[in-house]
């Protein structure tokens, strides 16, 4: 009876890592105006969220740089046309704009950025985005970021145990 109290423990501790929610994420950017994700899952059980912005191109940012700006999708378009005035030096980006929750700094060729916001800043009423803010990219370089409730796995399941998992789940739910 103890050993089999002591094994499920430490099943119950190896696993318990793989079903704690994902706070951060590395997203990559190219020279042909991509990210290599199209969305961002961010758990509300995670009370920040770090996004790391690597820019695997050999361009300048200058000519082709890249970072990441987290803002209501209705507020994309005109963040970007008012960072098109503020211009590279300030990473296309108008100073101390309200409507961009984060964002990380203009990056070229070869370099990397991240940055920590507050979850708690996100309205689960609204859609968001994160976006290029240098001119022109956000028309491609845009993520949808899905605001989720309960804690992704960081591994994929079987079919075998989600067939298992779904038919507990039939059982137990009355109709």
């Amino acid at each position: 009876m103890i050993r089999k109290f002591v094994a499920a423990s430490v099943l119950a501790l190896v696993s318990a890592p793989l079903l704690a929610a994902e706070c951060s994420v590395e997203v990559h950017s190219t020279d042909q105006m991509t990210f290599d994700t199209k969305e961002i899952k961010v758990s509300k059980s995670c009370k920040t969220f770090t996004i790391e912005l690597k820019h695997v191109g050999n361009l300048p940012k200058n000519v082709m740089g890249h970072n990441l700006v987290v803002a209501k999708t209705s507020d994309v378009q005109a963040i970007s046309a008012d960072g098109i005035a503020a211009g590279v030096d300030k990473d296309y980006l108008k100073a101390d704009d309200a409507r961009v929750i984060a964002h990380t700094k203009l990056i070229g060729g070869g370099e990397s950025d991240s940055v920590t916001f507050d979850v708690s800043k996100l309205d689960a009423a609204e859609a968001y985005q994160f976006f290029c803010s240098f001119p022109g990219h956000a028309a491609l370089m845009k993520l949808a970021l899905i605001h989720i409730s309960e804690p992704t796995r960081r591994y994929a399941i079987s079919y075998a145990v989600f067939c298992l998992k779904k038919k507990l789940f039939m059982t137990l739910k009355p109709y």
